[in-house]
């Protein structure tokens, strides 16, 4: 079957978990720059995860762009995806709002994590189902950014209960790596 009832329902359920997760932002009552001052780690936590979100969607858009096919077993990949994804925005306010706490990060980092081993299931998956001349097959042969992606979640969970802040920190590390999508596969999606 072709890509677009997929792509379709990944975009709306992407879009209602942004919508989700910018509508457990709370204004402060306090209309105070201390009281503005008051809801700056829920914010921050919010931008760190719409970053995320929004690298999903678009590395999922690239990923989509050079796919012919899908089949049974790429659709419910696809759902584990989005699975994961839509606990982004319980554990964004929970880790916001507690932002001390070493279990709420620690539970941050490892919903990021379900969500990085979800994207590697979903590129596995597509590259079995296509030939050998399938753009992803020759891009990600060993998903060196997602290894290592997940080694410093892996890592920051336990992490988070020593010092939350460098957990944060591999956290905004891993979002800078991927923030800029494959450039090769990008090329690829753009020739098609």
């Amino acid at each position: 079957m072709k890509t677009g009832r997929l792509e379709a329902f990944s975009d709306g359920v992407l879009a209602i978990i942004i919508t989700i997760m910018v509508l457990e932002m709370k204004a402060p009552e306090d209309t105070t720059l201390v009281g503005l001052w008051s809801i700056f780690p829920v914010f921050m936590s919010y931008i760190l995860s719409f970053i995320y979100l929004g690298i999903y969607w678009n590395n999922h858009h690239h990923l989509m762009q050079v796919t012919q096919k899908v089949n049974g077993p790429i659709l419910w990949a696809n759902l584990h995806l989005l699975f994961w994804l839509s606990l982004i925005p319980f554990a964004t306010s929970w880790a916001g709002e507690n932002y001390h706490a070493p279990l709420t990060i620690s539970l941050y980092g490892t919903v990021l994590l379900m969500c990085a081993i979800a994207y590697r299931i979903l590129e596995i998956y597509l590259i079995k189902y296509h030939d050998e001349n399938y753009p992803l097959k020759l891009v990600t042969k060993r998903g060196l950014k997602e290894s290592i992606s997940m080694l410093i979640y892996i890592a920051c969970i336990p992490c988070a209960f020593i010092n939350t802040w460098i957990a944060v920190i591999g956290f905004i590390t891993v979002a800078i790596i991927w923030v800029v999508p494959n450039r090769k596969l990008e090329g690829l999606a753009e020739q098609k």
